[in-house]
């Protein structure tokens, strides 16, 4: 696999690109992300995150995040962290 899984999507608003993650670990502005599901499938950075409406730079497992994404995604979606190295 790509990485491993760190959260699933819970919602999709397609008007501004946001996702919200439902995290079981941590994720950080720098991280490289893949997104995965049955119809999705694309790699992307971190460039933003944000915890109800507030801008963080890491967010912890429990905690509903949103972000930016590249492409359209689905509740249910996958979320891995891209490891560095091999």
């Amino acid at each position: 696999m790509t990485g491993r899984s760190i959260a699933k999507i819970t919602h999709y608003f397609n008007k501004i690109n946001v996702a919200v993650l439902g995290l079981t670990s941590e994720i950080k502005v720098g991280d490289r992300i893949h997104i995965l599901g049955h119809t999705t499938d694309f790699q992307q950075g971190v460039g933003s995150l944000q915890i109800d409406h507030t801008p963080v730079v890491q967010a912890s497992p429990g905690d509903d995040v949103a972000l930016k994404v590249a492409g359209r995604v689905r509740p249910g979606d996958v979320v891995y962290k891209m490891m560095v190295g091999g």
